[in-house]
């Protein structure tokens, strides 16, 4: 009761999700207490997680991506920082911890890729990049100078804090209209556009660095919504605003002629 009065207490301003992880990690705990001998029970076995129900990724058309990605908020050098930013993530479907992470060094703008090392899991990859993001990561440099070192540069950690990429790119969400955007949803974006595109998911999944080909997999619903979104805009049998209540049935439909 102790502990499912803990839960109920938490689960007021938490998420299932989160809750979720508070009941694993109270099992865990009485796993060990069990084993250490300081119980000869768990009490924490009978506790069930909540069900989690699926997210699906908050993700842009292709035209308000690519204006938020070609935004610049503000002039000069801070809107090359702006521009070469969103193009990374857009163009690149990087998170935002592994731009601005980005060593110099491992961006190849005449081979048109970026290594990420040590991604998410601690696994690197390889990247391509598009010639926008190229060309927007050169005008960057040349404003801003930086020849060695993080691709951009901080003052505290050495390299410009997440925060600070946040509110970057919701600034150029807004200076395109478009409204505050979220790093992930340029990522987000990105996978969506190339799945609809055509591209296979095992391709997806290595561009992103996705550990399961089930994470990559929530981009099926996402790309499926769309289609069925064209499909009632534009299919004949699908568009309530077309039907012909007043057409002959079947029934009475005019024999075809014999002769």
């Amino acid at each position: 009761m102790h502990l499912r009065g803990f839960l109920f207490a938490i689960a007021r301003a938490q998420s299932a999700s989160t809750l979720a992880r508070h009941v694993a990690a109270v099992r865990t705990f009485f796993d060990w207490v069990e084993r250490e001998g300081v119980r000869p029970d768990n009490p924490a076995a009978a506790l069930k997680p909540p069900r989690v129900g699926r997210r699906l990724p908050q993700v842009l058309g292709v035209a308000d991506a690519s204006a938020v990605a070609e935004a610049q908020p503000v002039a000069g050098e801070k809107g090359a920082r702006a521009r070469a930013l969103t193009e990374l993530l857009y163009g690149a479907g990087l998170r935002i911890s592994e731009v601005v992470t980005l060593q110099l060094e491992q961006v190849d703008l005449v081979g048109g890729t970026v290594w990420v090392r040590q991604g998410k899991g601690r696994k690197d990859r390889t990247c391509p990049l598009g010639p926008d993001a190229v060309a927007a990561v050169r005008h960057w440099l040349s404003c801003s100078g930086v020849t060695a070192g993080y691709l951009f540069p901080g003052r505290s950690s050495g390299h410009i804090a997440v925060r600070s990429a946040r509110r970057i790119v919701a600034a150029s969400g807004r200076a395109a209209g478009v409204g505050a955007v979220h790093p992930h949803a340029l990522r987000h974006s990105a996978a969506t556009h190339m799945l609809e595109g055509g591209a296979d998911l095992r391709s997806i999944q290595e561009m992103l660095g996705h550990s399961s080909l089930s994470t990559t997999q929530r981009y099926t619903h996402v790309a499926t919504d769309g289609l069925k979104r064209a499909y009632r805009d534009a299919h004949p049998h699908a568009r309530e605003d077309l039907g012909t209540p007043d057409a002959p049935g079947p029934e009475h439909a005019t024999p075809p002629d014999k002769g």
